[in-house]
């Protein structure tokens, strides 16, 4: 990568990558999950997750470029990290520690997207700065269903 134009490409196929890998992991997370809001929770970013695909699609149409991904690194190791939770969490520490590992890849989702919203921008690339706004907003509202699913019921000392 030698221009911003390349590093735009090269990081949306990097969250096209993400998200499809995410599409996989999400029901196991849901699966794995002893609360039945966060079970639910879950789901519902599954489907988010879903359309967000949709979403990186006319990006990349809006931007004369085929949809593909590209092995993203972190998120394979996000996903690692919440498989390991899954099988050696129990109990109340389960579900504390599923939504920390959540909003782990929310928070490495967000910097993504407000990143390629930034530089589409510049980039004059208005209709994919305007869908790229769409994802994000969708990110942060999961963050902050996971926060206030932590704070008001999750988090417990026993």
């Amino acid at each position: 990568m030698k221009t911003l134009e390349e590093a735009f490409h090269h990081t949306l196929k990097d969250v096209y990558y993400a998200e499809k890998a995410l599409t996989k992991a999400l029901p196991n997370v849901a699966k794995a999950a002893g609360s039945s809001a966060l079970k639910k929770t879950v789901e519902h970013h599954l489907d988010e997750t879903k359309q967000q695909i949709k979403l990186l699609e006319k990006v990349f149409a809006s931007i004369d470029q085929k949809p593909e991904g590209e092995k993203c690194d972190a998120i394979e190791g996000l996903i690692k990290e919440t498989d390991g939770i899954i099988k050696e969490a129990s109990g109340v520490a389960l579900d504390a520690a599923l939504i920390a590992s959540s909003q782990a890849i929310e928070h490495y989702e967000i910097a993504r997207y407000g990143t390629l919203r930034e530089w589409a921008k510049v980039l004059g690339h208005d209709e994919a700065h305007d869908l790229l706004t769409q994802i994000l907003d969708m990110e942060k509202g999961a963050n902050a269903k996971l926060t206030s699913l932590a704070v008001e019921t999750v988090n417990k000392k026993k």
